[in-house]
């Protein structure tokens, strides 16, 4: 039986609501014993901004652990344009927001980006990279800047916790899922999750909207290659006004100047309806 795929935004959110769950993966990646997080918590999804024309620096999960140590967690489908430059932008941003006008140094906290890729990024046979500052000899300069890069379409080639998360995020049916043999707790909660997700009709009206917007996509594009450059370049002014009008009542609504009920209706669609296209928006920027 098909299964909700856990790279879907929703249902990766979902997951990392799972206090055992958002835990256990973070130490796998971070290659730390569980016994030493005591704690992890959620933090709000949107990076300040200190003046109104400046980009919204927007994370998939952001949280942060007992040490402070805070991370930013994302599920990455498509390869963007200078992917790279993005990346460091939301962390150094990150960290640079830990710190009000006057504050000391001292309280800058490590920060940590882990970008989860459906697609290759690096040539090589790597699938889990980890960057750091260093100097020409290898030595730390600082371990307060660190990157992650988990790509998920290269082949595996061991059976480490991390792989068997990797297996996870791959799954397309409950075979999938019986297939990977762990002990790791972590993982066999997310196996659960995701089954009970998969019968929720919530998920699976959620999986509909996403295939529909899939199938839209690709019928524009096709559009668009039949009639050429004037074609394409109104559907892109099309969609450019729709999701600016989109952005700006979801700042209104996350300011709490604005319900959510009142900014569908301004979009004429259901409140359902926007709070999806809100985690569209969400996965885009």
């Amino acid at each position: 039986m098909e299964i909700i795929s856990p790279k879907m935004d929703f249902a990766f959110r979902e997951l990392m609501e799972d206090d055992e769950i958002r835990r256990y993966f973070i130490c796998d990646v971070l290659n730390m014993p569980v016994e030493q997080v005591k704690e992890t918590r959620l933090g709000n999804s949107f990076l300040r901004r200190r003046h109104q024309k400046m980009k919204q620096g927007i994370l998939d999960v952001k949280m942060f652990l007992h040490d402070g140590t805070r991370i930013n967690l994302e599920m990455q489908l498509r390869r963007q344009k200078f992917w790279e430059k993005r990346s460091l932008y939301y962390l150094t941003k990150m960290y640079a927001d830990i710190l009000f006008m006057g504050e000391h140094f001292d309280r800058l906290r490590r920060c940590v980006a882990i970008s989860i890729l459906d697609f290759n990024l690096r040539e090589d046979d790597r699938y889990h990279s980890v960057y750091r500052m260093r100097d020409e000899m290898g030595k730390d300069y600082s371990d307060l800047l660190e990157l992650h890069i988990i790509e998920l379409r290269k082949k595996l080639t061991g059976n480490s916790r991390l792989d068997d998360w990797i297996r996870l995020f791959n799954a397309e049916t409950e075979e999938d899922l019986h297939m990977i043999k762990t002990k790791n707790a972590g993982v066999q909660r997310a196996k659960y999750v995701i089954q009970e997700m998969s019968l929720t009709e919530a998920m699976r009206d959620a999986l509909e909207s996403y295939r529909k917007r899939k199938m839209d996509r690709k019928s524009e594009d096709a559009y668009v290659y039949d009639q050429g450059k004037e074609a394409g370049e109104q559907i892109g002014m099309e969609r450019g006004i729709e999701q600016g009008k989109q952005e700006v009542l979801l700042d209104l609504v996350q300011k709490g100047k604005l319900d959510v009920k009142t900014a569908a209706e301004t979009c004429g669609i259901t409140p359902k309806e926007f709070q999806k296209k809100m985690a569209e928006i969400t996965e885009k920027v």
